[in-house]
């Protein structure tokens, strides 16, 4: 009798098994560049796919590629657009031209951490502002990651004088824009790249928010850290192939939908900013000097270059017949208010 329910009971546990793999009708492959073991993929992609499978009972399955294995770095909204992947992690940044209004959200001062960037950058696309920049894609959620800081390897930044001929990664054209301003020789590349530049000396140090160099191990080269309080942020889009949702049915693209937008932007916040904390505090623990700039972007010091690069960048989108002031002036007026 015994092993006759120990029958059943396998018989059940396989056909249970099958029923889930069959109830699995569509699979997601879903693509960024962080470490699979990185807190950006493990508290917030896992998150977002496990949501996504339990809220549709199994019928989508999330297939995640982590670390640049469907797309490098500067190649992830070509492979989202191109059904390489149906869900990508994209740095607007890292498209040149595609995003110039979303760019604004780079520039000094607008953000002073993940969380009030997130905010500001969802609801400009929420309100309408910078939504035709996306219209090959079905974005999700938009989101920033924290305060961008320079570390160096050999030399304290103290003040904009002490960048003159340094070769500092940047991020995005934007980014440069500052860092030439400032006076330092601005090297493009993806964070990923950071490391290995940086140890062969290519790089003098780099342009990065502490989440960056958490993840991606720069603190384990870098001795010098300059914090300029709203520098910049970087804005991201985890957004989908327009095919793949169009293919889904009316109750999965609610699963979908339940899953984007503004909850979702202040998810991710909470994990940069997090990730934010464990980078300065490794930073401090092991020995490294970290230089506060008094008043940020704000500061006489440095606030005629920082603001001076800014005009130009907008100036530059309203001669291409951009808005680029009128989302400036919301976005700034969102730090104030919704955001602050």
């Amino acid at each position: 009798m015994k092993k006759t329910i120990k029958q059943v009971a396998l018989t059940a546990l396989a056909l249970s098994a099958i029923s889930q793999t069959q109830a699995a009708e569509y699979t997601l492959r879903f693509s960024h560049f962080f470490p699979e073991v990185s807190g950006q993929n493990k508290e917030l992609f896992e998150q977002w796919a496990k949501s996504v499978e339990e809220e549709s009972n199994g019928r989508i399955d999330v297939q995640i590629f982590p670390s640049g294995t469907l797309a490098k770095a500067t190649g992830q909204y070509d492979a989202v657009k191109n059904s390489i992947a149906d869900v990508a992690v994209v740095i607007q940044g890292y498209t040149a031209n595609r995003f110039p209004l979303t760019q604004i959200v780079e520039l000094p001062g607008v953000a002073q951490g993940a969380a009030q960037g997130s905010c500001i950058v969802e609801s400009l696309y929420d309100e309408g502002l910078i939504a035709k920049e996306y219209r090959q894609t079905k974005p999700l959620f938009l989101f920033t990651h924290g305060p961008g800081v320079l570390h160096t390897t050999d030399k304290a930044i103290k003040v904009p004088e002490d960048l003159a001929g340094l070769r500092i990664r940047r991020p995005t054209s934007v980014v440069a824009k500052l860092l030439e301003g400032l006076g330092a020789q601005p090297v493009g590349m993806p964070a990923p790249d950071a490391y290995q530049s940086t140890q062969r000396g290519v790089i003098d140090g780099v342009a990065l928010p502490w989440e960056g160099q958490y993840t991606f191990r720069l603190n384990e080269l870098t001795k010098y850290h300059t914090e300029v309080g709203g520098l910049y942020t970087l804005a991201f889009v985890m957004t989908m192939n327009k095919s793949f949702y169009n293919r889904l049915p009316a109750d999965l693209k609610k699963v979908i939908d339940d899953n984007s937008g503004m909850k979702w932007s202040k998810k991710a916040a909470l994990v940069f900013d997090g990730l934010d904390a464990k980078g300065r505090a490794q930073a401090i623990e092991m020995g490294d000097t970290i230089d506060v700039i008094k008043d940020g972007a704000e500061n006489p010091l440095w606030k005629p270059v920082l603001y001076q690069a800014t005009e130009e960048y907008l100036q530059a989108l309203q001669n291409k017949g951009l808005p680029a002031h009128k989302v400036y002036a919301r976005a700034m007026e969102l730090a104030q208010t919704a955001c602050k």
